[in-house]
């Protein structure tokens, strides 16, 4: 069996890229015309891309403010959102 790969290349992707790269292994794992050892790997490599989408969320997440208001409804500035985990 053929050692499988690290995936090193995954960091350096866009979300976008990543999205794209799993939505295409997606299709082609529930399209069910992959021998058993490919769809392992790609398998292997979907749960990678979705691991990298899920850190890029969490920290676009965390760059996101929210408008702070006054009593009277007036903006007074920013704070970080409440994100729940």
């Amino acid at each position: 069996m053929a050692k499988a790969p690290d995936h090193a290349d995954i960091k350096d992707m866009s979300f976008e890229q990543a999205l794209k790269e799993l939505e295409g292994i997606v299709d082609r794992l529930e399209r069910g015309d992959v021998e058993l050892e490919a769809s392992i790997l790609i398998y292997e490599r979907g749960e990678a891309l979705k691991a990298h989408c899920e850190a890029l969320l969490r920290k676009a997440e965390a760059k996101v403010e929210k408008i702070a208001l006054n009593a009277s409804g007036q903006p007074t500035g920013t704070e970080p959102l409440d994100v729940e985990d």
